[in-house]
């Protein structure tokens, strides 16, 4: 039987790129918790596990069209969202490149372009477009990745995803410093190697593993004013 509507759910997440993988194993989790979610999926009009939920929890969830990299869907969604306010806005979105493993000397323009745009410039255009809708004592958080972090990078491989978080953690604490007097807390998550379609089988996380510690991080940092760079576990990642 379907969940009831919540009349005062302990918040309301904005969470975009919730169809698949960790973003709809995010959405389930802070359904959970209680939460109401407002999530997006790309377009293309084919149903998503977000779909389910949204069955499955009655008025409790929202779905918004948006690519993230198309601007003209991110302005849209801008003006259907006027006059919201959100507890949390997490930008959840990542890809590799067709051979990893690559060098960065091996990658093709194309790739690295299509990467960057996807992996660090477009999750913060998110941002920058969707922040005036976080509550003053919200969450902005971001998901990022392990291998973002240069001080323990040494063994080199998946250079491209590498530098592509690289600059999305570097993005994102520009950001950070620009809005230093903010009471927001801002996240850079770092959910562990997760067997996804883009992680891989060889993972060492499930999902089950990975995302409810991830949600509960997420929880734990609010009220705390600053940007933090963590783990699953709540543990600091060395920048």
């Amino acid at each position: 039987m379907p969940n009831a509507v919540l009349s005062d759910p302990a918040g309301t997440i904005l969470l975009i790129g919730a169809s698949r993988g960790l973003g709809h194993a995010m959405a389930a989790e802070f359904l959970k918790k209680g939460w109401n979610v407002v999530g997006t999926v790309r377009g293309g009009g084919n149903p998503t596990l977000l779909h389910d939920l949204a069955d499955e929890h009655k008025g409790r969830v929202e779905i918004e069209i948006l690519d993230i990299r198309e601007a003209d869907q991110l302005a849209a969604l801008h003006d259907r969202l006027s006059g919201r306010i959100f507890d949390m806005l997490f930008v959840n979105a990542g890809t590799a490149n067709r051979d990893p493993m690559q060098t960065i000397g091996e990658v093709s323009t194309d790739e690295f372009v299509q990467l960057m745009i996807t992996n660090s410039l477009s999750p913060m255009r998110v941002i920058e477009k969707l922040e005036h809708y976080v509550a003053e004592t919200g969450t902005i958080g971001v998901m990022s990745s392990g291998q973002g972090s240069i001080s323990n990078n040494v063994t080199g491989g998946r250079e491209l995803y590498r530098g592509s978080k690289a600059a999305l953690n570097m993005f994102m604490r520009s950001f950070a410093a620009r809005n230093a007097g903010t009471s927001r807390s801002m996240v850079i998550m770092a959910p562990g190697w997760v067997r996804t379609d883009l992680g891989g089988p060889n993972g060492l996380l499930s999902i089950e593993e990975s995302i409810p510690n991830v949600v509960n991080v997420l929880l734990s940092k609010q009220g705390t004013p600053g940007l933090q760079y963590v783990d699953y576990l709540g543990r600091t990642v060395p920048w």
